[in-house]
C-alpha cells in the first residue's frame, strides 16, 4: 500500500509539473508576461503545498496500513457524487412493477447529474444575459464579421507585399519610384543581352513594336518570370520577388519609343496595345 500511494504521489507531482510547465510554455509564447507567469508559479505551489499537508495528516496516523485515512476524502466525494444505495436495502426501494421479472428499483437521481442538469439552465440563462440583452458577448455572427475584416487586412497588406501579384494581377506602374527600382535592377541584369539603353544585343530591341513574346505589361512580366530558357533567357522568380518583376517591367515598357544609340532590327510580331474602351460611352 505504501508503494501504491508513493507512485500515486509521484504521479500526481508530475501532471503538477506537467500543467505549470505548459501553462509557462504559453506564458513565455506570448511575449514573456511576467505577472502570467508569477500568478500561474504561486497557484501551482499553494496547490502543492496543500497536498503536502493533506499527506502530512495522513500519514500522522500510525496504524493506517491500508491507506484508508487516504482514500477517505476521494471515497467520500464518491460516495456523495453517486449516492449509491447499499445492496442490503433495495428491497426498500422495489416498486411494485415487475415486467416479465424484470424489476423497477426507485432510486434517486444522482447529485452529479443534477449538477450537471442545473448547471447547464444556469448556463443559458448567462449565455442569454450575456449575448443577448447586455450584448457584452461576441455571437457568432459577430464573430464572422470581425474575422471577415480581419481578413480583408491582411489581405490588403498581402497585395502590398506582392503575395498576390501574378501574370494575371499585374498592372503597369508609372511613378517615378516604381521606374526608378526598375531602371536600377535592369541595369544590374539585362544590360549584358538588351544593352543599357534598350536597344538589344544579345536579346532583342525593347524600344520598337515589335514583340517575340508578346508586349503589354502582362506578356513582358511573365517572360521575365518564367524566362524564355529556350534562347538563354534565365527564370527571374527565384532571384526576384513579383513587386520587382513589376518595377522592372514597367521600366522595360517605358522605354518604348525611345532612341537607342545602336538598335537591333524589329525582332517578332508588332503589338498593338487594345483599346480601353470607355463605359460612359458604351452605355
Amino acid at each position: 500500500m505504501k508503494s501504491l500511494n508513493k507512485n500515486f504521489t509521484a504521479v500526481l507531482f508530475f501532471v503538477i509539473m506537467q500543467a505549470g510547465h505548459s501553462q509557462l510554455s504559453a506564458a513565455t509564447g506570448e511575449g514573456y508576461d511576467l505577472d502570467k507567469i508569477m500568478r500561474t508559479m504561486l497557484i501551482i505551489t499553494l496547490l502543492f503545498i496543500a497536498f503536502v499537508i493533506w499527506l502530512a495528516i495522513v500519514y500522522s496516523e500510525k496504524n493506517d496500513l491500508n491507506g484508508d485515512n487516504f482514500k477517505r476524502p476521494l471515497k467520500a466525494i464518491k460516495n456523495y457524487m453517486m449516492r449509491l444505495t447499499p445492496l442490503e436495502k433495495e428491497q426498500e426501494l422495489l416498486l411494485d412493477h415487475d415486467f416479465d421479472g424484470i424489476k423497477e428499483l426507485d432510486n434517486k437521481i444522482p447529485p452529479w447529474f443534477n449538477f450537471l442538469f442545473y448547471g447547464t439552465i444556469i448556463w443559458g440563462i448567462i449565455y442569454l444575459v450575456v449575448f443577448h440583452v447586455l450584448g457584452t458577448g461576441q455571437t457568432q455572427s459577430v464573430e464572422y464579421s470581425e474575422e471577415i475584416n480581419q481578413a480583408a487586412i491582411e489581405r490588403q497588406i498581402l497585395i502590398k507585399t506582392g503575395a498576390f501579384l501574378n501574370e494575371e494581377t499585374v498592372v503597369e506602374l508609372k511613378d517615378a519610384v516604381a521606374l526608378s527600382e526598375g531602371k536600377e535592377i535592369f541595369s544590374k541584369n539585362c544590360v549584358t543581352c538588351h544593352a543599357a539603353d534598350g536597344g538589344g544585343i544579345v536579346g532583342p530591341n525593347l524600344t520598337d513594336d515589335y514583340w517575340i513574346h508578346g508586349g503589354g505589361i502582362k506578356n513582358i512580366f511573365t517572360t521575365i518570370k518564367y524566362g524564355v530558357p529556350a534562347k538563354g533567357m534565365i527564370s527571374w522568380q527565384t532571384q526576384l520577388d513579383p513587386k520587382k518583376i513589376q518595377a522592372v517591367a514597367s521600366y522595360v515598357i517605358s522605354l518604348h519609343g525611345t532612341k537607342p544609340a545602336n538598335p537591333k532590327a524589329p525582332e517578332g510580331t508588332l503589338y498593338v496595345p487594345p483599346v480601353k474602351q470607355d463605359s460612359a460611352k458604351t452605355l
